[in-house]
């Protein structure tokens, strides 16, 4: 008999039939002798639903009453799975994150788990019950109801499941498992048996929306195996674990992509140290994530700085940055939303040294002009022009062979 936690995302919970679809799922993981924890989103389309509704009272709403508002949705969820499944024959119990005591720090809006208590779940399972738990919300401190952002059940249901010891978090949502890429980007992805911990993680945070990055984090920091599954077609999904299979990797395990860039440049910025610092500080207290940073000299004592950023932060950056500029006495602020990143990902690449040179051949191939490089032992990332993502992502995955099995004898 395994733990099991088991997350439902919007659309698995989208409206009463798929409620009862997924109170039988969870009925028969029962029946198989498992302990079961279930973690749940609200319905698709509520919590923008509740947004607007705020927007219609407020421009600015209140980021501690908009917690409290949006943490309705996952309460909803729960009551009602909890109904279906007594309607079963199954005991479950509800518990908001208040309830189970998952503790918070005090950022509304984009909270960060402090601490998760097991001893009100363990209780309810114990007695045989299933736990039916609201993700997406915890408690802070200060005794506020908190919300840990977009995507945040996932990243609820992986807590739960390291503070529990689960034996697998297993992550129910509308796609069948990580692919290779987006199918309806390149209709040949295909779906990947396994993928590791890594490779998840940089695939997450270069655009692939299968798990939220943080939930992929936690996961690895506590080793908590983790498996995407679909709610609506049987499968044995995807596992994401340390586990690598060096025999049978392939040298690219992925192509990831992010459509939601915007690229920023101070240029002539006075070459010295802790300018870096003195640009990135205001940015990172606003809260705003960077990434692909790249600084350039060019002479004459002064230094270009680029960076790449979210392209909804666009606006409120570039502002920062023209109050860094008048600091610093640089030139010029220049920034650029019309552009994507592309990313090769993969294990494999640490001792095949020719990725960089298949990756920028078929770019250069296809007309595609590369605007900047970042590298890691597991990635190759290309900041491009959108208009060519698509293009991009098609021709690297028929230069990597993504659409083969490995494992397939040839």
């Amino acid at each position: 008999m395994a733990l099991l936690v088991q997350k439902y995302g919007g659309t698995s919970v989208g409206n009463i039939e798929r409620i009862k679809s997924v109170a039988e799922k969870v009925k028969t993981t029962r029946e198989e002798g498992h302990d079961v924890v279930v973690v749940l989103s609200a319905m698709s389309g509520e919590t923008n639903r509740m947004i607007a509704l705020a927007k219609e009272i407020t421009a600015n709403p209140s980021p501690r009453e908009m917690d409290v508002l949006l943490t309705t949705g996952e309460q909803t969820t729960i009551a009602l799975l909890s109904m279906a499944l007594h309607s079963l024959g199954v005991d479950a119990v509800s518990m908001t994150g208040d309830q189970i005591r998952l503790k918070t720090d005090s950022c509304h809006n984009k909270a960060r788990i402090l601490d998760v208590e097991t001893k009100n779940i363990k209780a309810y399972l114990k007695l045989g019950r299933v736990v039916v738990v609201a993700g997406f919300q915890g408690r802070s401190e200060t005794n506020d109801i908190t919300t840990l952002g977009r995507g945040g059940s996932d990243t609820s249901a992986v807590a739960i499941a390291a503070a529990l010891k689960a034996d697998e978090c297993q992550i129910y949502t509308d796609v069948d498992g990580v692919y290779t890429t987006d199918p309806r980007v390149e209709p040949n992805a295909r779906r990947l048996d396994s993928i590791t911990f890594e490779e998840m993680l940089e695939m997450a945070s270069l655009g692939a929306k299968v798990l939220q990055i943080r939930s992929v984090e936690f996961a690895g920091k506590y080793n908590v195996p983790l498996r995407v599954l679909s709610s609506f077609k049987d499968g044995g999904g995807t596992l994401i674990s340390y586990k690598e299979n060096k025999m049978e990797s392939p040298v690219i395990s992925g192509i990831a992509f992010n459509r939601d860039e915007a690229r920023l440049t101070l240029s002539g910025v006075p070459d010295q140290p802790t300018v870096a610092a003195q640009i990135l500080s205001p940015i990172g207290d606003a809260n705003i994530d960077v990434d692909m940073i790249v600084q350039n000299t060019v002479g004459n004592g002064k230094t270009d700085f680029t960076f790449t950023v979210h392209r909804e932060d666009y606006q409120q950056t570039k502002e920062l940055l023209e109050k860094v500029c008048v600091l610093l006495h640089a030139d010029h602020v220049q920034g650029n939303k019309e552009i994507a990143k592309v990313s090769v990902v993969g294990v494999g690449m640490w001792n095949h040294p020719g990725v960089a040179k298949t990756m920028f051949e078929t770019l250069g191939e296809e007309g595609i002009n590369i605007h900047q490089i970042a590298t890691s032992e597991i990635k190759i990332s290309v900041l491009v022009d959108s208009k060519y993502l698509e293009l991009a992502v098609r021709s690297l995955h028929k230069a990597f062979e993504l659409a083969n099995d490995p494992t397939e004898e040839k």
